[in-house]
Formats: structure tokens, C-alpha cells, sequence
């Protein structure tokens, strides 16, 4: 959208990734005035902000979005980074959204008939605003980074684009998430001596009773209520810090396939514990790696594929019998303490995550760990809602797979047609 910005208008839809544009077809649908702003210069979302060689963790037809089905050519392939910001970017147009690029939102506060938004070209008012930022805002760096020498380049994988840009030398990541695994083996195959802090994320198979994870993830969240087995919802996990925790470990390089640190341990990266404190070159390290290994070995065992297995039987599906998920036979040598010097280490990469940033929201609008206080998108503060969130429903909320039921969700709480 070009030209100046609307000071009033029904409905803003802050952010323009996919949760956005999604309740944009919506409120298109109804015939609902509003406009989307994004403080981006191009379509595309937060998949702009992705390092050269990212793909997506789940296939290609996980894309489909309301009135534009995947159409492509390969359905089961995993889209590089530029066709997943071209992919949104066509949607954006083929829906007509109407964007407002190069706005961003310092402030948002509640006035006696809607909302006031300061933004980089000036003031909006609304009746309603969606805050669709996705669940990735700030960077989590800890503050053992502090401590780091000023001879050790360090960035977040946020930053990260190649493996060139880095200086020479071994590559220490903290975290082994989905980025931390896709990282080391790419960092790996470039010839990098890598060693990996090892965190908590849990190991997922690709494929499981003979379809892709993702296939049964998008098939609980969709039939799952009819045949009452569904995901967890964000209300009944046991400890709300399980919000922060990291995906489980899956890629969609080389193919789409399950990472595995015992087998990038037996291929040559260094497996260690927690980062738990440096001074100088020397770095202490906590943590019982094997036990930590073992916790993530069984992380689908023990949970994810009890649930599965329930829909399956629940739903009457006829698939092939489990088959347990391969692992190389590896287990590193306990090490207590690095030094950063003596192994080579020139980068630390931080693949550990981001926090919740809905501070601009000049309103008691999130509770004490900063995420959005809601029910499915709809917020108690008059006219405020939230869409694609992280737990905003389940864990499936911030990716393509939940996206348009929570959207359903949503649209139905705001009295829009679903």
C-alpha cells in the first residue's frame, strides 16, 4: 500500500506475516474496514529474517493458507527461505490485503472508543486492533555472554546469515533446537569444527506409521476434537515455562530428515554441557550430557507418540505399526570445563531462542512471563485481540500448522464469519 496512512480506520492488524494476512482475509470476508501495517520494507514476515540457507521444518503443502491452497510442484519438499517469503508475499496480493509497509509501532494504548497506535508515520486510531507479531520478537541472549573474551566474535543465530561471514576457526552454538541442529550441520558440511552446547529440545522422527510428522501434528489439530485426542492446550501444561521450551529437533535439509546430535558427535562435533559461566578463555560446563542425551532420545517416546498413536486408533486410521527411531551409537566423554583459546573457538553462535516482547502495549494486556493475556485471540481489554501467538492455543499456534484453526477461533470470538 502507498500514500499516506488512514488516521482512523475500524481495524488494525499489526504485522503482516501470515498470522496477519490470514485475519486480514477474514476481515476482508466480512467487508470489515482495516488495514495491516508491518515495519518491514517488503512482504514476506519474520521468514525475511531467516539465515540464506533456512528451510522450512515441515513440508511445502504445510503453506496453504485460507483461499489459496498450496499449488506448487512439489508438495512434500521443504521451501528455502526466499520461496517461503515469496509464497506470502503472492498471498498478500493475490488477497488484496491492505498493507502499510515501513510502519512500525512504538506504542499502543486503549482511548474510551478503541485504540490509539503510534506509529513511524504518524498517529491511527482504531476500533479494534489484532496484534498478529508472531512469537519470535526478541533475541535470548544470556548473560553469560557478558563474560565472553572480546577476542570471540558472538551473535545469535537471528543474525547469522552464512557460514563465509564467520571468522576462521571452530564454532562453539549454545542450544540444540531446531536452529542449533540445522546450524551444526551445515556449519559441519562447510568443514567447521563445531562444538555444541547441548540444551533440552527433544528428538522427533520425520516420519512416523508411514506419513510425515507433520501430517499427523496437522490431523490432530484438525480432527483431533471430533475424536477427542488433541494437543495439550498452553492451560494444561504443568509448568507455563514449558512456552519457552524448544522445538523439537526436526529439518527440512538434505531432503527433510531427524537430526541426530549422537551421530553428529560419532561425525566429529564436540558434545558438551550447559554454559554455565566463563572468565577469560575459560569456561566452566554443567550437566550430565549422557543423561541429557537420553531425556532426548526418548522426548517423542514418553509423549508426542502416545498421543499420535490415541488419534490413530481413535480416528480409525489404517496405518503401518511404529518402528522404533534410529540413533547412533555415541556417547561423549564427560568435559567439565573449555578453553575457548586452546580448542580454536573464533564464534560463539546463540541458537537459544527469543522472549515475548508485547511491552509497547501501554496496557495490562500480558501476564508476568510477557505473554498476551487471551482466549482463543480475544483479549479481556475491549477491542484487543492476538493471532498466531506462541501458545496462544497449543504449541502448534505460532506455525502454518495451527494457524487457521486459531484464525477460526479468532474470527468466531470477534463475530466474524469463520
Amino acid at each position: 500500500m502507498s500514500g499516506e496512512l488512514p488516521r482512523r480506520t475500524d481495524h488494525v492488524v499489526i504485522g503482516a506475516g501470515q498470522a496477519g494476512l490470514v485475519a486480514s482475509w477474514h476481515l476482508q470476508r466480512a467487508g470489515r474496514d482495516h488495514i495491516v501495517v508491518d515495519r518491514r520494507a517488503s512482504l514476506g514476515g519474520g521468514w525475511q529474517d531467516r539465515w540464506d540457507a533456512f528451510r522450512l521444518v515441515g513440508p511445502a503443502w504445510t503453506t496453504s493458507l485460507p483461499g489459496a491452497p498450496y499449488a506448487g510442484g512439489d508438495p512434500e519438499g521443504f521451501m528455502g527461505r526466499d520461496e517461503v517469503v515469496a509464497r506470502m508475499a503472492t498471498y498478500a496480493d493475490g488477497i488484496g490485503a491492505p498493507v502499510a509497509l515501513d510502519t512500525s509501532i512504538s506504542r499502543l494504548s486503549p482511548t474510551d472508543d478503541g485504540w490509539h497506535l503510534d506509529t513511524s508515520r504518524g498517529p491511527l486510531t482504531a476500533r479494534q486492533v489484532t496484534v498478529a507479531t508472531g512469537g519470535f520478537h526478541r533475541p535470548h541472549i544470556p548473560p553469560v555472554a557478558a563474560a565472553l573474551p572480546a577476542s570471540i566474535r558472538h551473535l545469535h543465530s537471528h543474525d547469522y546469515r552464512r557460514e563465509s561471514d564467520l571468522p576462521d576457526g571452530a564454532v562453539l552454538i549454545v542450544g540444540t533446537g531446531q536452529t542449533g541442529t540445522q546450524l551444526a550441520e551445515e556449519l559441519m558440511d562447510a568443514g567447521r569444527e563445531v562444538f555444541l552446547c547441548i540444551g533440552h529440545a527433544g528428538r522427533a522422527p520425520r516420519r512416523y506409521r508411514g506419513e510425515d510428522i507433520f501430517v499427523w501434528m496437522r490431523r490432530l489439530v484438525d480432527d483431533g476434537p471430533r475424536v477427542g485426542v488433541e494437543l495439550p492446550t498452553a492451560a494444561q501444561l504443568p509448568d507455563p515455562a514449558m512456552r519457552v521450551a524448544g522445538n523439537a529437533q526436526l529439518s527440512g535439509h538434505k531432503g527433510g530428515h531427524s537430526p541426530d546430535l549422537r551421530a553428529l558427535g560419532r561425525d566429529g562435533a564436540h558434545l558438551v554441557g550447559r554454559l554455565e559461566a566463563c572468565s577469560g578463555d575459560w569456561c566452566r560446563l554443567g550437566g550430565d550430557v549422557a543423561a541429557t542425551l537420553d531425556q532426548i532420545d526418548r522426548f517423542f517416546e514418553d509423549g508426542v507418540q502416545q498421543l499420535f498413536d490415541a488419534f490413530i486408533d481413535a480416528a480409525g486410521i489404517d496405518a503401518p505399526p511404529a518402528a522404533p527411531q534410529a540413533t547412533a551409537d555415541f556417547t561423549p566423554k564427560p568435559v567439565d570445563e573449555l578453553d575457548l583459546g586452546a580448542a580454536g573457538i573464533a564464534t560463539v553462535l546463540w541458537a537459544t531462542g527469543y522472549r515475548q516482547d508485547l511491552s509497547w502495549i501501554d496496557a495490562p494486556a500480558t501476564d508476568a512471563m510477557g505473554f498476551a493475556i487471551q482466549e482463543h485471540g480475544i483479549s479481556p481489554l475491549p477491542g484487543l485481540s492476538f493471532l498466531g501467538g506462541l501458545w496462544q492455543h497449543d504449541s502448534t499456534s505460532s506455525t502454518l500448522v495451527g494457524l487457521e484453526r486459531d484464525a477460526r477461533l479468532w474470527a468466531t470470538g470477534l463475530g466474524l464469519p469463520a
